[in-house]
């Protein structure tokens, strides 16, 4: 990948010279260690918003299924595993 772009940014002059402590020790370059923690943040970033758009698509298709009168309420979806939980347990005594 081509590396023909700058970037300028202001710091702490105490982060700076521990981020820059820590690269040496690793003898590392800094601007490496930036690109792996910007990639880093771009892909948490996307995972983030992949993760809202799969939920949302989740949460439409559940209101979408009780607008259709598919769905079930809360007090029913309680009430039949209050049952369940009954029944699992009842025979543990």
């Amino acid at each position: 990948m081509s590396k023909e772009a700058v970037f300028t940014m202001k710091l702490e002059p105490q982060l700076r010279a521990d981020f820059m402590a820590e690269v040496a020790g690793e003898d590392r370059p800094a601007s490496q260690v930036v690109r792996e923690l910007m990639r880093g943040y771009i892909e948490q970033r996307r995972q983030a918003r992949a993760y809202d758009d799969y939920l949302q698509r989740k949460v439409e298709a559940g209101r979408t299924s009780m607008r259709a009168g598919l769905g079930r309420s809360n007090d029913e979806v309680e009430a039949a595993f209050a049952t369940r939980r009954h029944q699992a347990t009842a025979g543990q005594v």
